[in-house]
């Protein structure tokens, strides 16, 4: 894996709004007096909930909270891939390349992605759609896959990954999960062991 690194371009400042910062200190009281940096996790999630990514000024704010060296959440930001570490999209894809994936057309998804959006790692003018490549996300029976914000979208095809495209731009609500006829992870076209005493 590539080392990790901050974007060059950072904003002036960061900080929690209102609600954010109360539910901040509302994590940090679960730890006794001297242990609060075990919530920097739960606030670097909130930090980059709030603005998309995590920038140096929001990692230096949640240091100062926890009264950590910067350092350390440095480390803690960079170590996890969770962690968007450059702006990204509103709709940010995380396309799985992993064999399974691979194996059942994750390339002609990527293909769908440089041509709709561009490089990895590019945000859209309109800043709706980035993209990058990632290892295994863990839904292999459904590959190839996708994660969009939280959501998986699975058992996509070129022309069902561009359609969900062009219904996440034009606003339209998208379902998530398999985008085939299956409900779930069951066999594509139907049981073929394990039958007897099915019916």
């Amino acid at each position: 894996m590539a080392a990790r690194r901050l974007s060059k371009n950072q904003p002036a400042s960061f900080a929690f709004t209102a609600e954010n910062e109360a539910w901040a200190t509302t994590q940090i009281a679960k730890y006794p007096a001297g242990r609060q940096a075990s919530a920097v996790i739960s606030l670097l999630w909130r930090a980059q909930e709030q603005e998309g990514w995590l920038s140096k000024p929001a990692i230096d704010a949640i240091a100062a909270m926890l009264d950590m060296p910067e350092i350390r959440v440095l480390e803690v930001a960079t170590f996890y891939t969770m962690f968007n570490l450059e702006p990204v999209g509103e709709f940010f894809i995380q396309l799985c390349g992993t064999t399974p994936c691979w194996l059942r057309g994750a390339d002609d998804l990527k293909a769908v992605c440089r041509d709709k959006i561009g490089d990895q790692s590019t945000v859209t003018k309109d800043g709706k759609f980035s993209w990058l490549e990632v290892e295994c996300l863990g839904s292999c029976a459904n590959a190839p896959m996708v994660q969009i914000g939280k959501d998986y979208y699975e058992d996509l095809t070129t022309e069902s990954f561009t359609k969900l495209l062009d219904d996440l731009a034009a606003g339209k609500d998208v379902k998530p999960g398999p985008q085939s006829d299956r409900v779930s992870s069951e066999p594509a076209g139907g049981l073929t062991s394990l039958t007897e005493g099915a019916e």
